[in-house]
Formats: C-alpha cells, sequence, structure tokens
C-alpha cells in the first residue's frame, strides 16, 4: 500500500508533469531563450533564529545556478535596520531582483510603504520584464473587502484590478503572475473568483501563477491557468494548540515563535525554468526533514482539511509544465 509520505517522496524524486494550456505554448515561443529565476518564500527572519543562514544556503545555490534574476515572495524580514543584514544579503546578490509584500512584512508597526523604500522595490505592486517574460507582481494585503471577517486583509482592490487588466491587455509577452497571498486553491484571496475569471481571459500569455503564504506544496488548475503554492523557506505553522519545543528550550526562549511552527532542518526554495525550445516551464524543487516532531506526530488537526491538490511538508515538489501531448 502506498502511504502518504511514499506519495510525497516519489513526487519529489519523479516531478510532477502538468500540461501547459495550448494558448500559452504560443507564448512561450516568443522567447530568444532559456529564462531561470530563483524563488524562494516566507523566510520570515522575525520568527527563525537562522534566517541569515536560510538565505545563505539560497543565494549559495543560486550563485552556482546563475539565474536570470531574484525573487523573494513576501513575509520576508520587517523592513528596518534590525534586519539590514538579512535584506542586504538578497538585495546584494543580483542586479535583477523581485520583492512582493506580505502580510507579516507589516507586522510590529511596520508599514507597504516602509517595505517599498527599504527594500527597493518599485512600488507596492508592479511589472518587471526579465529576458523577454512579464512578470506582473501583486499586492494582496489591500483592505475594503465586502466579505472580510477578520485577520489579516487578503484582497485586491478595484484600483488594482483595474491596473491588473491594463497590463493584462497591453503586454504583448509570455506572463508569469506572482502574489503573496494565493489567487486560487487554499487560502485564496478573498476576490478569488474575480481574479482566476481576469486571468482566464488572458490564458493565452499566462504561464504561471505562484504564490507563498501557505507553507504548503500544492498546486490548481482553474480555467487554463496553473496556480502554485511554493512552500517555506523555514517551516509550517501549527498554531497555539500544538506549541512544542523542536530546537532547544534556550533557543526557544530567545525566539518564541517557533515553539509555534514544525521548522524545516534545511531551506526550502525552488529555481522557475521556462524553455522555449522544449516549450517547458519548471519548478525544480527542494526535500528537507522535519526539526523535532512533524504536523502529523503532534495530532495536527488540519491535515484533512487542505485538500487532494496540497501537502503539509517539508518539500517543494519538482513540476513541469510541458505542451499538452496531441
Amino acid at each position: 500500500m502506498h502511504t502518504r509520505r511514499h506519495f510525497l517522496r516519489t513526487a519529489i524524486q519523479s516531478g510532477i508533469i502538468i500540461s501547459i494550456p495550448e494558448k500559452a505554448v504560443h507564448a512561450i515561443k516568443q522567447l530568444k531563450g532559456l529564462v531561470k529565476v530563483g524563488v524562494i518564500t516566507d523566510l520570515h527572519q522575525d520568527i527563525m533564529h537562522d534566517g541569515p543562514v536560510r538565505m545563505k544556503a539560497f543565494l549559495d545555490k543560486m550563485k552556482s545556478q546563475r539565474p536570470d534574476a531574484l525573487l523573494q515572495m513576501g513575509d520576508f524580514a520587517y523592513p528596518g535596520d534590525k534586519n539590514k543584514e538579512v535584506i542586504d544579503m538578497f538585495n546584494s546578490a543580483h542586479q535583477l531582483r523581485m520583492h512582493v509584500i506580505g502580510n507579516h512584512d507589516t507586522d510590529d508597526g511596520y508599514t507597504s510603504e516602509q517595505c517599498v523604500q527599504y527594500w527597493g522595490m518599485a512600488s507596492r505592486y508592479y511589472t518587471k520584464m526579465i529576458n523577454g517574460i512579464c512578470f506582473i507582481i501583486l499586492d494582496a494585503n489591500d483592505k475594503g473587502s465586502p466579505i472580510y471577517k477578520s485577520g489579516y486583509p487578503s484582497y485586491i482592490n478595484k484600483e488594482q484590478v483595474d491596473w491588473l487588466r491594463s497590463k493584462l491587455e497591453e503586454v504583448d509577452a509570455p506572463v508569469v503572475i506572482i502574489s503573496h497571498q494565493p489567487l486560487a486553491g487554499v487560502s485564496s484571496v478573498d476576490n478569488a473568483a474575480e481574479i482566476q475569471e481576469l486571468l482566464s481571459k488572458h490564458s493565452d500569455k499566462i504561464l504561471l501563477a505562484l504564490n507563498g503564504h501557505t507553507h504548503l506544496n500544492a498546486a490548481v488548475e482553474v480555467n487554463g491557468i496553473n496556480y502554485v503554492h511554493i512552500n517555506s523557506a523555514s517551516y509550517f505553522w501549527v498554531g497555539s494548540n500544538y506549541i512544542h519545543d523542536s530546537y532547544p528550550k534556550e533557543m526557544i526562549k530567545d525566539h518564541e515563535w517557533i515553539a509555534y511552527t514544525c521548522p524545516y532542518q534545511d531551506a526550502l526554495f525552488s529555481m522557475l525554468t521556462i524553455d522555449p525550445i522544449k516549450l517547458v516551464v519548471a519548478i525544480e524543487g527542494a526535500s528537507s526533514k522535519w526539526v523535532g516532531k512533524s504536523p502529523e506526530e503532534l495530532g495536527y488537526d488540519g491535515l484533512n482539511s487542505i485538500g487532494s491538490d496540497a501537502a503539509i511538508a517539508p518539500m517543494i515538489s519538482n513540476r513541469t509544465f510541458r505542451k499538452p501531448v496531441a
């Protein structure tokens, strides 16, 4: 019998093959050469004790892989001098870099304007051309959702939706959509249906939509668009009902929120590769181990509520999106 653990191990080793919508194949053919972007998300420098170590592991790997750009997708590090080391590490590692604002980046009194200024962003949402690919970076932390109830805002307001619509209409290049909060699947933004409908109208140019936030290894396809959740570099959050010591008590004492998590032994990150010759979009993942008990061993009750397209695991699956077989 194939266990959940066996399935996950097989997935990371052999990879998951998913079809690119036929309409988007033409967009890939426009590219002049291979495009590679190093991706990391949810480092949580302000929770973890070893944020700079995890960032160094990512950057060391990227140094050998020589990507065309670097991307961090939010919940990175408060935009202040206390985190200057890890922010400078990322910003100095590559001339072309992209930042996304996560919901936790404005904790402790910080603002999105400070993220823009301190991190060196063009704006809180913007576009970036990387070797013929248009990356559209969104900020899903808008207030004003008509169905908002509590917690962190997870919404893209009318002003930003109108901006997104105009960009999708005017761009004549393959597109990758980037957000912190998911636009589809588990924990998607309040107006996910609206965003999905808009994106589906441009499935002829959208190659992929990537997000962080959920700390899950997940993917879902909606109306011709593939949405991929990239796992956290650091941990899975289990919350106050499952507080435990994964690291020595002395360290937990100085970093109390780690006790609410199941950390990953090694930093997780990925490489996004777009190949116009093979007509393939690929995500090269990574795998690690839990530090201490896993969510399953703790009896975490969210294991069965995340859906069949997602997994709680210290891994990012290898995923290959290719031209459908006729």
